[in-house]
């Protein structure tokens, strides 16, 4: 059973790992339907013999699910990781612009159920990350369901939506000191000592570069799928 309306409109999902009632999907990349925009699916071409890491990557505004593709499969997929990328409906996510849950946590509801009814998924090593909107959208999603989210990924956020919390998700931040975009003085800087603050692990990746995300940072992250 997905997620109330009531439930979705503080962001909060209940599509949970489970045994899956279909057949695997084939290796390779998958549209999903939803509700909203379609979530774009990768399947490594070699799944774990275990149950399988789920990375829910979110693009930034003006983006395409295929960019976080590009940004993350490589890094992923060593993991034996499931990288699902779903679209905006609007440039940018809900929270973002209309300050609240809307559409958004419609289709990564559904999208991600689609996934929990195709393949064994690792209950505890699901992750969810993000570019620049993304990374905020990541942040409040990953807050507000920390039961389900293991770990958060956050790569130049610029906000933490206000969400109920449920669980106390590990987090990985990263920003670029250059950042002209999301400048880091005014978002990471506050934003990672105000989750330890709230009692949260953060491990927070300052680089050299701008409204970018390095590969060695992507790495790293990636790291935490293991």
């Amino acid at each position: 059973m997905l997620t109330t309306t009531c439930d979705l409109a503080h962001g909060v999902l209940s599509a949970r790992p489970a045994t899956p009632l279909r057949a695997p999907l084939a290796a390779g990349l998958h549209w999903l339907d939803t509700p909203t925009n379609p979530a774009l699916l990768y399947v490594p071409d070699r799944l774990p013999y275990r149950p399988a890491p789920l990375l829910v990557a979110l693009h930034g505004a003006n983006g395409v699910p295929g960019d976080m593709l590009a940004l993350l499969r490589p890094a992923a997929a060593p993991h034996g990781a499931l990288v699902l990328a779903p679209a905006s409906e609007q440039c940018t996510w809900d929270t973002v612009t209309g300050g609240r849950f809307g559409k958004d946590a419609v289709g990564l509801e559904h999208a991600m159920a689609t996934v929990f009814d195709h393949f064994h998924v690792d209950a505890d090593r699901i992750a969810i990350s993000g570019f620049s909107d993304g990374a905020s959208y990541a942040l409040g999603v990953g807050l507000a369901n920390g039961d389900l989210f293991t770990r958060i990924l956050a790569y130049s956020p610029g906000q933490v939506p206000p969400v109920r919390r449920h669980g106390r998700p590990t987090i990985f931040v990263s920003h670029g000191r250059h950042d002209v975009v999301q400048p880091i003085a005014r978002t990471s800087h506050r934003i990672v000592p105000a989750l330890e603050d709230d009692g949260y692990h953060v491990d927070f990746i300052e680089h050299t570069l701008g409204h970018q995300v390095p590969d060695t940072v992507v790495t790293a992250s990636a790291e935490l799928l293991g």
